[in-house]
């Protein structure tokens, strides 16, 4: 399979190179890490270790999630693996989601709930929004997740037709929503997490967990 991954980015210039290490190379053709405006050394950073960069002044998670799919346009994968770029998820387990891609499923999602997280890496808001995302999504759409964990493979064809749109903290969701619609052949792999490097945009503040918990409750209710 053609593989590439997109990692967006936003002021991770302390973890983005970890990141890029640790993808093997054996299976990913290329990386794209998209720039969300940061103001330090990401850039150059993931420059520096062989990654494609290119920017996204729109901020917000889905401005960037949707940038490197505009550029991978260029490049026709057959699979878009996503991750992000402060260093909470394992790269090396990307593997692991693109042998269930390899026997048939279009969408796979690296569940940390079903995996091992490291102590304190999914905060208790984490947990509960969680939880209760995806009882929603399970009672309105029938899809049974246990994980809106940004870690994710998909299949080219299916991610365009999916035709996102979220440009902040819906993104995840909306993936997920929309797939469910689709009756795309859906698996959840367990994944490794660990606490990430800096400050969480979304869980780390009272403010992010609040308008991320608003963003995701709105996108689920918006797809009835």
């Amino acid at each position: 399979m053609k593989v590439i991954a997109i990692i967006p980015a936003f002021n991770e210039e302390k973890s983005i190179g970890l990141v890029l290490r640790d993808i093997p190379k054996d299976c990913v053709e290329k990386v794209i890490v998209v720039d969300n405006g940061s103001m330090d050394r990401t850039a150059d950073v993931a420059k520096g270790m062989g990654g494609a960069v290119i920017h996204e002044a729109r901020k917000g998670y889905g401005s960037a999630c949707l940038a490197g799919i505009e550029h991978a346009k260029k490049l026709q994968p057959e699979v878009v693996v996503f991750l992000d770029a402060d260093y909470s998820d394992h790269p090396e387990e990307i593997p692991h989601l693109l042998q269930k891609i390899a026997e048939g499923y279009d969408f796979v999602i690296g569940s940390r709930l079903l995996g091992k997280a490291e102590p304190g890496a999914l905060l208790p808001q984490a947990r509960w929004g969680n939880r209760l995302a995806v009882s929603l999504i399970r009672v309105f759409f029938g899809q049974r997740y246990t994980d809106l964990g940004p870690f994710r493979a998909i299949k080219w064809k299916k991610l365009l037709a999916l035709n996102m749109q979220d440009r902040d903290f819906g993104w995840t969701v909306e993936m997920q929503v929309k797939a469910a619609r689709a009756g795309l052949r859906i698996a959840e792999v367990p994944v490794s997490y660990r606490k990430r490097i800096g400050v969480s945009k979304v869980t780390g503040t009272i403010s992010g967990t609040v308008r991320a918990g608003y963003k995701i409750l709105f996108t689920i209710f918006r797809y009835l």
